[in-house]
């Protein structure tokens, strides 16, 4: 197989799977199943039909409103479907059609509703990042047992971070994020360095807008979820992780 179909194949397949991810984002938080009932819309409640369901291009044909009552469907749900099909392709053009493209796969459809959950609700669920951390062993046991060893010091050395982070200043962030970052660990091996990094320095970045648009005081009590950081530092380090520690071992060491 070749890159561009294995690409064009991920994208199609994180479409396909990007729209379950937003039933997951939505029902997960809630403590409702994921598989009953079918999708119906939040408004009118009717079951949306399987023709009315298919990933951007409906969302696309009925102009973002619900076929029955014609109220407004958010924007997010084909973002969050486009998105997740890009981000999928994008890590076999970064991988290649091999197991590595698996594990960032796996890796993708994690941190998708992850990041959309803590921004909802400001918690991380442990029903994502324990799963989440055991495919991530599994995966590399199986294809690079070799590599096991890296993977697992990379997860105690990110979660061991922001753990004594949350130690110092617990207010900071909660214990969904420590875990995040070891779940990251797992899945990235030394790539999760860059990927700590690029987290670190979107949420400072962000939070010094913040403080110049509100000011000091008010600046500092408003609450922002770090989760969504880590996640974009977790797609730095799987599409980009490994070439940065080689060059800076290159340049440095």
């Amino acid at each position: 197989m070749t890159i561009a179909m294995g690409s064009a194949l991920a994208g199609l397949f994180g479409a396909i799977v990007g729209s379950f991810l937003n039933v997951v984002a939505y029902r997960l938080p809630r403590g409702e199943s994921l598989a009953h009932p079918p999708s119906r819309c939040p408004s009118c409640g009717v079951r949306v039909k399987p023709y009315d369901n298919v990933p951007v291009l409906s969302w696309l044909l009925l102009r973002g409103r619900c076929r029955s009552c014609s109220e407004a469907i958010s924007p997010r749900y084909p973002a969050v479907e486009a998105g997740t099909a890009l981000l999928c392709a994008l890590v076999v053009l970064a991988e290649g059609p091999e197991w590595r493209a698996l594990l960032g796969i796996a890796f993708v459809l994690l941190l998708v509703p992850i990041a959309l959950i803590d921004l909802d609700t400001f918690t991380i669920p442990n029903k994502l990042t324990g799963p989440g951390a055991l495919i991530a062993v599994a995966l590399v046991a199986l294809f690079a047992p070799g590599e096991l060893p890296e993977h697992l010091i990379a997860a105690v050395a990110a979660g061991g971070f922001l753990f004594v982070a949350w130690l110092v200043y617990p207010a900071g962030m909660g214990m969904g994020d420590v875990k995040l970052a070891g779940m990251m660990g797992l899945f990235l091996g030394r790539g999760v360095g860059p990927a700590m990094f690029a987290g670190l320095l979107a949420g400072a970045l962000v939070g010094s807008v913040i403080i110049a648009r509100l000011g000091v005081a008010r600046g500092r009590k408003t609450k922002v979820p770090f989760g969504p950081y880590l996640c974009f530092g977790g797609l730095v380090g799987l599409l980009v992780g490994d070439p940065i520690v080689d060059w800076y071992l290159g340049t440095f060491a």
